[in-house]
């Protein structure tokens, strides 16, 4: 049976986005051109691949199996043909990149600036979600993740700050109402401003002084969605309605206004940087060889110098 790679390529792009609608913005194809494509495709097979409402679209069971298998099929198939990349002066296309909220506010602002000025023919494309996913089936190139949730298959780079810490932090009315804690024990009397993993799982609270370890299940008003919901957990803190937990780059410039001041800052726990991660069974696009290649010159992230000539080749 002699299907057209365009057709089936239709039908990825809709079946991930869940949307002809969302998946004609991410193709760059019109949601009709999408629909008779998927629908030739369909007529081709002899069977119905994705369930269509008027709010959703949903894959059927032999839709999430051609899904599952076409998907990484049609990744090597585009990294494939990306080699002639190499062959260019200067690398061009898109990096598709999934990342955490966290590392999209306080990783990738330092780096994407002067790589997209050293690569202009490359175009960044960064899926901010903080549930931890397959890359190749997301549709992305490589991924961003702390190092105690990378896949064993994966190629990790370091990339941004190395150490960071997590904060906890309060105005100064909402302290000079309810006082200051001394001993991180002493948050299960506050009120805290909690978050949620994607998953349904509260976050747990942890803190570290002179080898001694806490672990704290602290109860408040506002439970918020990770990612997503922190800025609001900080406005709500600003306003005196309790405690925020949040990486401490996040809060730094509240904390150095005065906006908000240090909870148990002795009791912070470190915890080491996030990685680039990739899988390391697939070819390796151009544009994602070049920033591989651009990020290891700056580890720390802050302000990397652009290469002289991008290395073919990625680690």
């Amino acid at each position: 049976m002699k299907v057209d790679l365009g057709d089936l390529n239709a039908f990825v792009v809709v079946a991930r986005a869940r949307s002809f609608r969302d998946g004609a913005r991410l193709s760059g194809r019109g949601a009709s051109s999408l629909s008779d494509a998927v629908r030739r495709l369909e007529e081709q097979l002899g069977v119905r691949l994705l369930n269509r409402t008027t709010r959703s679209v949903v894959p059927t069971e032999a839709g999430e199996g051609l899904l599952a298998r076409l998907g990484p099929a049609l990744s090597e198939m585009e990294a494939a043909l990306d080699v002639v990349n190499g062959f260019r002066g200067k690398p061009a296309g898109t990096l598709r990149l999934n990342v955490p909220v966290s590392a999209s506010r306080l990783v990738l602002p330092a780096i994407l600036p002067p790589f997209l000025a050293a690569y202009p023919d490359i175009r960044v494309e960064v899926i901010s979600e903080d549930s931890f996913v397959d890359v190749i089936e997301a549709g992305c190139d490589a991924g961003i993740r702390y190092d105690e949730r990378l896949e064993q298959d994966m190629v990790a780079v370091p990339i941004g700050p190395r150490v960071q810490r997590f904060a906890t932090a309060a105005s100064p009315a909402y302290l000079a109402r309810h006082g200051r804690p001394e001993h991180p024990r002493e948050l299960l009397q506050h009120a805290c401003l909690r978050g949620r993993f994607s998953s349904g799982a509260m976050t747990h609270w942890e803190f570290e002084r002179d080898g001694e370890r806490v672990r704290v299940d602290p109860t408040g008003p506002l439970i918020v969605g990770l990612g997503g919901g922190a800025d609001l957990a900080v406005d709500v803190a600003l306003a005196g309605t309790g405690i925020v937990s949040l990486f401490e780059d996040w809060l730094r410039p509240y904390l150095k206004s005065g906006a908000l001041e240090p909870v148990l800052e002795p009791w912070w726990q470190s915890f080491s940087g996030p990685f680039l991660y990739y899988p390391g069974r697939r070819l390796v696009p151009a544009p994602l060889r070049a920033f591989i290649d651009f990020i290891k010159q700056a580890p720390d992230g802050a302000n990397p110098k652009s290469p002289a000539s991008p290395s073919p080749k990625a680690p």
